[in-house]
């Protein structure tokens, strides 16, 4: 389980591509000596796992199936990528509960800079919006944010990004046309499939 909150913004070094995975190196300085073998790591809000370890840098396997439903296939070498170790329950518990289960890919229609913070829209997956409320959690490559604004008659969801957001992760270089990995709340999920079994009996 993760929170949300982006601990480092890594760097992709290697790509090596199988016929039905690929293998990321991600530079990690600041919290590379807190991974160890087989920890997971969120990974722009997709969670894997480091399979070795060596000098600041990591690596973990991304399987086909994982590319094809998120973000990642699109990352290249020297692309920043938003980190975040699984969450401690000995510490204040900040952001929401993400999983680090992606749900879809969600599009990027602009980024709009302001005097104090930025304004992200996004178009969601027909079958997400649903799951969006207004001022509910929403999980944006990683990153933990609240949602601002829905407009139902075009899926359309406004984030505002504020300045240490813009810092401390990738949603800066954002632009439009660009896809960002969505995860919405469990929760919301929990509570379909609960009404959906209920109505069967």
């Amino acid at each position: 389980m993760f929170t949300g909150l982006i601990a480092e913004l890594g760097h992709i070094t290697a790509i090596e591509k199988g016929e039905s995975s690929a293998v990321f190196t991600i530079a990690a300085p600041a919290l590379i000596s807190q991974i160890a073998l087989g920890d997971s790591v969120a990974i722009n809000g997709v969670c894997l796992t480091a399979t070795s370890i060596s000098g600041d840098t990591f690596t973990a396997d991304v399987m086909v199936q994982t590319l094809a439903v998120t973000s990642l296939s699109q990352l290249t070498v020297g692309g920043a990528v938003n980190l975040e170790l699984a969450a401690l329950l000995n510490t204040r518990m900040g952001g929401h509960m993400v999983q680090g289960h992606v749900d879809g890919v969600a599009t990027v229609v602009a980024i709009t800079p302001g005097e104090k913070w930025a304004q992200l829209d996004i178009t969601v997956p027909d079958k997400l919006a649903k799951y969006i409320v207004n001022q509910g959690s929403i999980c944006l490559d990683g990153v933990s944010l609240t949602v601002g604004e829905i407009n139902d008659s075009n899926n359309n969801v406004t984030v505002w990004l504020i300045p240490e957001t813009l810092e401390r992760t990738n949603l800066s270089t954002k632009k439009s046309g660009d896809l960002i990995n969505i995860e919405v709340d469990v929760l919301a999920k929990y509570v379909e499939r609960l009404l959906a079994k209920g109505e069967k009996k």
